[in-house]
């Protein structure tokens, strides 16, 4: 019989409820079968810890006496470019902006690279940023110079804004050539001598939801170390990428936009990370609670890593294109064993997210879940799923894109 969403509210509020991990799930639905285990599991958790670029900070930092209007590409925190073009002390600051200064194409790749992942984990951590402006002055907003260290808790708003995270699915990076080259996927040793991934696999959210039925518009998650909501679709969603039997999909397909209250988040799950030869962007943590609705959401959050297939594409030539040659397909079980074949040859293979920390985000989750500290929600509207006819393609009268940034 199927349950509502309701039913399980009462059973989190009245301590009845039954939740696991979807690392569990995969165990319960092999031994009783989905139909068994739909009636018994009330609640999936999910999570995800990895690099996730498209990540970001709204925030608005005060008014100083007299007052400023940031404007005209001024503003500096810990000397990283934010986004000023709002009212007055509104910033956005990207998880990939970088200092003036920052020699991206640096001939030594492995600078460190200070950038607004930093700035977004060092505010979470309590530490002091220091805000630079220069600006134009207006009759209203006369001030034209301002520098000033600010704290989270001394500012007004700041809020995670992600436009894109969770990646459902994802590439396998390798490298064909004769040469290292430094991508965001991380460093790439010539001749398919490594290969790198980002994926919890089979406690990746979107994995345990492939059509998007219970992960909407308004579903409350785990973010950062709080509580955040999905807003949208993520920018990239490509529901309708190539999918088994299992309709799990092969490739890169539906994202989530994200958001949440920095000041009820942790440094702990907004780490601040540097690429080698690539640049900043922001480690996040993520973690979404299914409810078990019925046979087949149980069936789905059963997904194993043997059963997830992701591409294997070189990212010396092919990965320009807007369709990448894919080399070959792997699973997480071949994956997370720490080589994988291609091409004949037995290829280290390294994960850029970390599956602890994924299973301690769905552990949390299932904790607050539990202990009546947190209820689920309906979607107030579904992402497009794969009948939807969306897809990923390139803007008019530009060059072809292909899919940035993992997860």
């Amino acid at each position: 019989m199927a349950k509502t969403l309701e039913e399980i509210n009462n059973k989190i509020r009245t301590g009845q409820v039954v939740v696991v991990t979807a690392e569990e799930m995969v165990d319960i639905v092999a031994e009783k079968g989905p139909k068994e285990a739909s009636r018994t599991i009330d609640v999936v958790t999910t999570g995800t810890f990895g690099p996730m670029c498209s990540s970001g900070a709204m925030m608005n930092v005060g008014h100083p006496s007299p007052r400023i209007k940031l404007g005209g590409g001024q503003v500096r925190l810990n000397r990283v470019r934010a986004y000023d073009g709002l009212a007055a002390v509104d910033l956005y600051v990207g998880a990939t902006a970088l200092p003036d200064e920052d020699p991206r194409n640096s001939v030594f790749p492995g600078e460190f690279r200070y950038g607004g992942g930093h700035v977004i984990e060092d505010l979470v951590a309590g530490r002091r940023v220091l805000l630079e402006a220069a600006a134009y002055g207006t009759d209203c907003y006369p001030r034209r110079e301002l520098a000033a260290w600010i704290t989270l808790d001394e500012i007004n708003e700041a809020y995670l804004f992600n436009p894109r995270n969770g990646y459902q699915n994802y590439n396998v990076a390798v490298n064909r050539s004769s040469r290292t080259i430094y991508t965001y996927m991380g460093t790439l040793q010539p001749q398919l001598a490594s290969a790198n991934y980002c994926s919890a696999g089979q406690l990746s959210p979107l994995l345990n939801d492939p059509h998007y039925r219970t992960i909407g518009l308004g579903s409350r998650i785990f973010l950062g170390g709080g509580v955040g909501y999905v807003v949208w679709q993520g920018t990239q969603h490509s529901p309708a990428a190539p999918r088994n039997e299992k309709g799990v999909p092969m490739a890169g397909a539906g994202t989530l936009a994200v958001l949440g209250d920095m000041k009820h988040m942790a440094a702990a799950w907004l780490r601040g990370a540097s690429f080698r030869g690539y640049g900043a962007t922001l480690i996040v943590g993520l973690g979404i609670p299914i409810p078990v609705l019925d046979e087949d959401i149980a069936a789905h959050t059963a997904v194993s890593d043997a059963d997830i297939v992701a591409p294997v594409v070189d990212y010396s030539g092919a990965y320009p294109q807007r369709q990448p040659d894919v080399i070959s397909r792997v699973t997480y079980a071949d994956l997370k064993s720490g080589e994988i074949q291609v091409e004949g040859k037995t290829v280290p293979a390294t994960p850029l997210s970390s599956y602890p920390r994924a299973k301690d985000i769905a552990e949390t989750l299932k904790g607050w879940i539990a202990q009546g500290e947190f209820e689920l929600t309906a979607p107030v509207q579904a992402i497009p799923g794969a009948d939807s006819g969306m897809m990923m393609g390139p803007m008019p009268d530009n060059p072809p894109q292909t899919p940035e940034s993992p997860q």
